[in-house]
């Protein structure tokens, strides 16, 4: 092949890939596809000869070269394979056979540090490097994702087009997402979910974000589905009818809709399949790197990192079992009130949620001041209302606070929300009495809980934790009887020492 017919080209043909190359293809656009292994490449090419109908515009090639050749310049060329060394050495195989100018989009969750350093290495080699985050798993691939791009804004510009055509698309009057990709057909019209993020590696960075807020909020519903389970005595299906309830109100989501699919869902050996699956979860970096990123910038994610070591705390299995026979709780009661508990769990879900996301959008803030970028939060909260798997109702609420008020500084200070919060504490609260009287670990709801009533108090026990760190290293503090920025010590322990400025 050496006609440059192809509109874009992408490398990597896993499940990802291929539905992504889909995608593209159902939408008008002619798209070359390579795999290092390139049976794989046959195969896909031969499947959509057979199975698909958009199969003209995909073309397969067998060698990096012929690949570059058939791409329309400036070529624009997706990379959807494993973050790190393996995307590295792809780049490095491919940019013998491209030209100043060419513009490279890597897909993959890749650490946003590595998409800084790449972005700078080949813009001085005169490339145009993207890094966009793509969400929605293997669905949205091939019928909409949410995509959240990153890089120059002229390479921006040449990929625009494609990426609004083949993005999940949200009606603009109601903020819900468009049905096509749910009955299996693209998607037109609508508001694409996909915009420019920013420079360098704020596409990954944000997509980063929404990692860390998809293990919280996926951490939370299971803590919901364990209080229903072990306080009401509800087998899973009696659950799945709770959470098919819940989707029809606030808590509408995708994984709130999934999880009532996966409740209901029979085994075949007998009974509930969820009660057959072993409770370990697995993670792939995405959620540490928040919790590290979270940190790093000194924001409050504790919610966001409690659940990551949730998951670490269920990997250690054969260590918990062994525990459950030497370290005792209390005894199990289950509550008579079934309407009051649900609707309490279903108060103290919504407000944990609330303050999930509030982590997410300030760690976001922090990291926009660190990187020099200029993010919009209302629409980052309104490309992630379709396509992507934190996609939910209340996003549109999150995407009105940030248009009404640009500089908002807590997601929680919004009215609506603020309203929420103080209307659903109550039972947030009481949900939690009820989880440590009974044993039953809630961490996400816990640590939401505790970042709420910290952001709230005017005072904080950190004026102790200062004295102590002036005790024992001379770290200084600052009095609340004087202006900010200006520090004093005491040589301590002598109760009538005097202080002095710093």
């Amino acid at each position: 092949m050496s006609n440059a017919n192809a509109d874009i080209g992408l490398v990597g043909l896993g499940v990802m890939g291929q539905n992504l190359a889909l995608n593209i293809a159902d939408h008008g656009y002619t798209i070359a596809v390579y795999n290092r292994h390139h049976e794989i490449t046959d195969a896909f090419v031969a499947h959509c000869r057979e199975k698909e109908p958009s199969h003209e515009r995909v073309l397969g090639c067998a060698e990096l070269a012929e690949f570059a050749r058939s791409i329309k310049r400036p070529r624009k060329i997706v990379l959807l394979i494993k973050a790190g060394e393996a995307t590295d050495s792809t780049i490095a195989a491919l940019l013998p056979h491209l030209e100043a100018g060419d513009i490279l989009i890597d897909g993959g969750n890749a650490y946003w540090l590595d998409t800084i350093r790449r972005e700078k290495e080949l813009t001085a080699k005169g490339f145009e490097f993207i890094g966009s985050g793509v969400s929605g798993g293997e669905t949205g691939a091939r019928f909409g994702p949410s995509l959240m791009p990153g890089g120059s804004r002229a390479a921006w510009a040449q990929l625009e087009p494609i990426w609004t055509a083949i993005a999940a698309k949200i009606d603009p009057e109601t903020g819900l997402p468009l049905e096509g990709a749910a009955k299996g057909r693209p998607v037109s019209g609508g508001v694409p979910c996909t915009a420019y993020i920013g420079e360098n590696g704020a596409g990954h960075y944000v997509k980063m974000v929404h990692n860390g807020i998809e293990y919280i909020d996926m951490q939370l519903i299971c803590e919901a589905y364990w209080l229903l389970k072990n306080l009401l005595d509800l087998d899973a299906k009696a659950i799945s009818d709770i959470f098919r309830r819940w989707e029809q109100g606030p808590l509408s989501s995708y994984l709130i809709e999934i999880t009532a699919d996966i409740l209901q869902q029979e085994d075949r050996a007998g009974g509930y399949l969820v009660d057959k699956v072993l409770d370990t979860a697995g993670q792939k970096g995405t959620g540490e790197w928040t919790a590290a990123s979270a940190l790093e910038q000194a924001a409050p994610a504790n919610a966001i990192a409690e659940a990551v070591f949730a998951r670490s705390l269920s990997a250690l299995k054969e260590e918990r079992v062994a525990a459950s026979t030497v370290l005792q709780g209390p005894p199990l009661r289950t509550q008579a009130d079934r309407t009051a508990l649900i609707d309490a769990v279903h108060d103290a879900l919504y407000c944990a949620k609330i303050c999930a996301y509030a982590q997410g959008f300030q760690l976001m803030e922090r990291a926009q001041q660190t990187y020099g970028w200029q993010l919009d939060f209302g629409t980052i909260a309104q490309i992630w209302r379709g396509g992507c798997i934190i996609r939910a109702r209340f996003l549109q609420k999150i995407t009105d606070a940030y248009r009404q008020n640009p500089g908002l500084q807590n997601l929680m200070l919004d009215p609506y929300f603020s309203q929420a919060l103080h209307e659903g504490q109550g039972h947030w609260r009481e949900t939690l009495v009820l989880a440590v009287r009974n044993g039953l670990p809630v961490p996400a709801f816990s640590s939401a809980l505790a970042y709420f009533d910290g952001y709230r108090s005017a005072n904080l026990p950190a004026n102790l934790l200062q004295a102590q760190r002036d005790y024992f290293g001379a770290h200084t503090y600052e009095r609340v009887d004087q202006p900010r920025g200006k520090f004093f010590h005491v040589d301590w322990p002598a109760p009538d020492r005097p202080e002095r400025p710093i």
